[in-house]
C-alpha cells in the first residue's frame, strides 16, 4: 500500500476585515469546520499579522493522488461556501 500525505494551502482575501481579532474569528471558524467535516489537520499557515489576508493549510493522509485531488476539490467548494472571503490562490503538494 502506497500511503501519501496531501498538503493543501488556500490564500483568501477578506477586504471587510478591520482587525486581527476579527480575522482570528474567521480563521478559527474555517479551520474548525474543515477539521470536523473532512477530518484533516487545519491551521493558519502564514500572514498572521495581516488582517485582510488569510492563509489556511490543511493536511491529510490519503491513499492515492486521485483521492487527494477529489479532497481538494471538496474542500475548495466548502471554503467558497462557508465564507465571503475570496480564494486568490490554492496549492496542493502530495508526498
Amino acid at each position: 500500500m502506497d500511503i501519501k500525505v496531501s498538503v493543501m494551502t488556500f490564500r483568501l482575501h477578506a477586504p471587510w476585515v478591520n482587525s486581527l481579532k476579527e480575522k482570528r474569528m474567521i480563521v478559527k471558524s474555517i479551520t474548525a469546520k474543515l477539521q470536523n467535516r473532512f477530518h484533516v489537520s487545519a491551521a493558519e499557515a502564514d500572514e498572521q499579522d495581516t488582517h485582510r489576508t488569510i492563509v489556511i493549510a490543511a493536511a491529510s493522509v490519503v491513499p492515492n493522488s486521485a483521492f487527494a485531488d477529489s479532497l481538494m476539490d471538496e474542500i475548495t467548494h466548502f471554503i467558497e461556501g462557508c465564507t465571503e472571503a475570496e480564494i486568490t490562490e490554492e496549492t496542493m503538494e502530495i508526498r
